[in-house]
């Protein structure tokens, strides 16, 4: 691998970063709950879910009376920076700290900038949900993995926006999702699902028939990074589908296609073997579901 790969695609073994992992994953369900509080409730967690940007992650704005502020987590220059639409601009420290610390400076910062925000301090998603204003047991950050994190997230928004290119149905922006801690872009087919059991959030999510590919740094039953693909509802055959590239292969515990992370980064074409992903995924997903492909892939318009 040239350095210039290397850079683009670093390595992110699970073991290495496991504890940074588990602290930042409590660090943004505090911000993303700050999201979840101040930001209209557009359709699918849209609104609350997170962004790459050019220097780490971010909300969207957030309105707050007749104001708006972002909050960012800066991967280069490894602080959190709350910018209000009024010029005001405070930033934290991103230092090994306990997330009871992290979550009172922010709420502190939040309440100098006269923006003060009411959240339930309760994490979400993970196995062991804990208060994260009482969270002394995740204090771990280390700024390389969190940087390699960042630099990988940013080659995938930018593959997972252009993947998106080609269908013309009703489809997501690129989220970063601070519950479950993904990256994912997600297709929908226009029709109802059938209704779900589970929390509101996850009924609203899939509301209607939807495929999604999506890469997480792996947690579970599989500890490495991987990207994914499933849809819901999930039609019959796919499980024993042929997808691309060879790397990719059907994780029936987790229901989902799996193209391990590793497998992509070692690959000449990165790009490519991601793209072949989604595309032959949506493609056996789409046609065993029997979507409507002439109205919703761009090739099949007149």
């Amino acid at each position: 691998m040239t350095a210039t790969a290397e850079a683009s695609w670093p390595a992110l073994p699970y073991g290495a970063w496991k504890d940074t992992y588990a602290t930042l994953h409590m660090w943004l369900q505090v911000v993303g709950k700050v999201a979840l509080a101040q930001a209209p409730p557009l359709n699918h967690c849209w609104s609350v879910a997170l962004r790459v940007t050019p220097r780490g992650v971010a909300t969207r704005s957030l309105p707050h009376g007749t104001r708006s502020f972002t909050i960012e987590l800066d991967f280069i220059d490894h602080q959190l920076a709350v910018r209000a639409s009024d010029g005001e601009t405070r930033t934290l420290a991103l230092a090994p700290r306990s997330v009871a610390d992290f979550y009172r400076e922010l709420m502190a910062t939040l309440d100098a900038m006269h923006l003060p925000v009411k959240i339930r301090p309760w994490a979400v998603e993970v196995a062991q949900p804990v208060r994260l204003d009482r969270d002394t047991q995740h204090h771990a950050y280390d700024p390389e993995y969190a940087n390699r994190l960042w630099r990988i997230l940013v080659q995938i928004d930018r593959v997972f926006t252009a993947s998106q290119c080609a269908f013309v149905g009703k489809s997501s922006p690129v989220n970063f999702f601070w519950g479950s801690f993904d990256l994912a872009v997600t297709r929908f087919s226009g029709r109802r699902a059938p209704p779900r059991e589970g929390p509101e959030f996850e009924r609203d999510a899939y509301s209607h028939e939807v495929i999604s590919h999506g890469f997480w740094p792996g947690s579970g039953t599989l500890l490495e990074p991987a990207f994914y693909a499933y849809a819901a509802p999930e039609p019959p055959g796919l499980k024993d589908a042929r997808v691309q590239p060879q790397a990719a292969y059907y994780h029936r515990q987790l229901g989902e296609f799996i193209l391990p992370y590793d497998a992509v980064r070692q690959a000449d074409a990165p790009d490519e073997m991601i793209h072949a992903f989604i595309d032959s995924t949506y493609e056996r997903a789409a046609d065993l579901a029997k979507w409507d492909r002439g109205a919703l892939d761009r090739r099949g318009r007149a």
